[in-house]
């Protein structure tokens, strides 16, 4: 089985307070893509489970794709396992969900592969405890979510294509919400006002000021329109209504940038793929 594990992005980001296990609150309207990291499962005899990422090196305990492995194995109290071959393309701490679509993916597959036959609901259930955004990639769907990310409610976005820049290294999440200045008590917003008005990343004036080099790239998409900073990563991107336009955009960056350009979508690839 050959799954597309997509990327996500972003349209705005709220900030609206802060629960008493240190979780933020916010509001936030996810659009997927249909770009992402593509993975191959197959099953393997006992309950071993392999892992194969070359050039990606990471423990075991913070594997989220092992995680999820593991975490469907012990929830559903089977011995079965799987070899899973993760060819990584979204880059670590860029903003786009490339874990947590990978841990998401994994749990779909698995439940598949396995004949596990747990619903929906059941996977985003145990996927919410490998991360807030593991739902969002579960259930499938472009959506507005809200809570810490997990309370989604499915959209049905007009078609865009996303030119998406990602400059040298990646962001600390951990040290973006350290800062004193960032913004965490922005009013909740209806989805209707968003619509009319926009929203804003509360996260970018802070990342623009630790990192020079997201705000170097920012500042240069922000010739082609209104681009804005994906999550707390270090991606940004800008929407456009004309493939080749983005396509035109995308050839002018920076030798040392990287990106891609991609159609947004309302429905994920993986529920594609799986039918």
């Amino acid at each position: 089985m050959r799954l597309l594990s997509p990327a996500k992005l972003n349209l705005f980001l709220h900030l609206t307070g802060r629960r008493a296990d240190g979780y933020h609150t916010l509001q936030t309207l996810f659009q997927l893509l249909d770009y992402g990291d593509w993975m191959q499962f197959e099953t393997l005899p006992g309950n071993r489970i392999e892992v194969d990422c070359k050039g990606l090196h990471i423990p075991r305990r913070d594997n989220l794709v092992y995680r999820a492995a593991r975490l469907l194995q012990q929830h559903c109290r089977i011995r079965r396992g799987a070899r899973i071959r993760l060819d990584k393309k979204l880059p670590s701490g860029g903003g786009l969900g490339g874990g947590s679509s990978n841990a998401g993916t994994t749990l779909l597959a698995l439940n598949r592969l396995w004949e596990l036959g747990l619903s929906t609901g059941q996977l985003a259930e145990l996927g919410l405890t490998l991360g807030a955004d593991v739902p969002l990639f579960v259930r499938g769907h472009s959506a507005w979510a809200e809570g810490i990310g997990e309370r989604l409610t499915p959209l049905q976005l007009a078609e865009q294509w996303y030119v998406v820049i990602s400059p040298p290294g990646g962001v600390s999440t951990a040290e973006v919400f350290s800062q004193q200045d960032l913004t965490v008590d922005t009013p909740p917003i209806k989805m209707s006002t968003f619509f009319q008005r926009g929203g804003v990343n509360d996260c970018q004036p802070v990342v623009r000021r630790l990192y020079p080099q997201v705000n170097e790239a920012l500042v240069w998409l922000q010739q082609f329109g209104q681009a804005r900073l994906t999550g707390t990563g270090a991606c940004v991107f800008l929407a456009m209504e004309d493939p080749v336009q983005a396509e035109s955009v995308f050839a002018q960056k920076l030798a040392h940038w990287h990106g891609f350009v991609a159609r947004g979508v309302n429905r994920s690839p993986v529920l594609a793929m799986l039918g």
